[in-house]
């Protein structure tokens, strides 16, 4: 489990008096378990490694719109911490698919649903999000389908 093995880095940063590393795996950790809190009041709690995964592809991307914000503003150092930590949480991601296999996969559900237009965008991403959710970057795989749908 995905779980397990942030906690198990953490521990192991701990041990080496890893400052950063530790802090980066607790930010990891605090965001799981706020996850958790949230689906408390859920009548039904999805897959621990599904959830972790989406907690995991959402703090990515907000590291990844900090760093540009950071580059463009001029603050190297800050781009620097948040490229540091983008790196520890993708450690723990599950390999994402290549660009050709999410098209591929956009090309398949499109035609299973009949998805010829941008009015059906939200039909086709629910589905493809539904099915591959966990192993695509969702926001790559909507610019793909708008290009395709366009």
């Amino acid at each position: 489990m995905i779980r397990d093995s942030v906690k198990a880095a953490q521990i192991e940063a701990m041990k080496a008096k890893d400052k950063e590393r530790t802090a980066a795996t607790r930010s990891i950790l605090a965001k799981i378990k706020d996850k958790d809190i949230e689906l408390r009041t859920k009548d039904t709690a999805p897959d621990d490694d599904a959830m972790v995964t989406d907690v995991l592809q959402k703090m990515a991307k907000q590291r990844r719109e900090s760093i540009a914000m950071f580059e463009d503003g001029g603050r190297a150092a800050l781009a620097e911490q948040e490229k540091y930590e983008l790196a520890v949480i993708e450690e723990f991601l599950p390999a994402q698919l290549s660009e050709a296999d999410t098209a591929a996969l956009i090309d398949g559900i499109k035609v299973k649903l009949g998805a010829d237009s941008m009015k059906d965008m939200g039909r086709v991403m629910g589905e493809l999000k539904k099915r591959h959710g966990t192993e695509i970057d969702m926001s790559k795989a909507s610019a793909m389908l708008k290009a395709a749908l366009s």
